[in-house]
């Protein structure tokens, strides 16, 4: 059974850095997709960044320029170091990982910039 385990997040002020990292267990393949969604209170969840294994990367526009993703292939990890966070960054990060079609959650963190 594939489990996605979060960490980082938190409480930072306006201009500040956090950096979120996801690590998978339960497989000896490399995910096709690893990536991070946020949810924003009375929001849908949107996507914020992805990467494929062979390294492309998919950024929401209102994160170019702030955020990077990368991901560790062999560990089958991913971080997402965020910079010049904005209040409306604030949500509940939730990490997504694909293999075989197949998409996979994990528990979700929480992120809140103060203003």
């Amino acid at each position: 059974q594939v489990q996605l385990v979060e960490s980082g997040g938190g409480l930072v002020q306006a201009g500040g850095s956090l950096r979120l990292s996801c690590a998978a267990s339960g497989t000896i393949f490399s995910m096709n997709v690893m990536g991070w969604y946020r949810q924003a209170p009375g929001k849908q969840r949107e996507l914020v960044a992805a990467i494929r294994s062979g390294g492309s990367t998919n950024y929401a526009d209102s994160v170019k320029g702030r955020f990077t993703l990368s991901r560790d292939n062999r560990k089958n990890t991913v971080a997402l170091q965020m910079n010049s966070l904005k209040f409306e960054d604030t949500g509940v990060y939730y990490c997504n990982a694909e293999l075989a079609s197949l998409a996979y959650w994990g528990q979700g963190i929480q992120v809140t910039v103060s203003s």
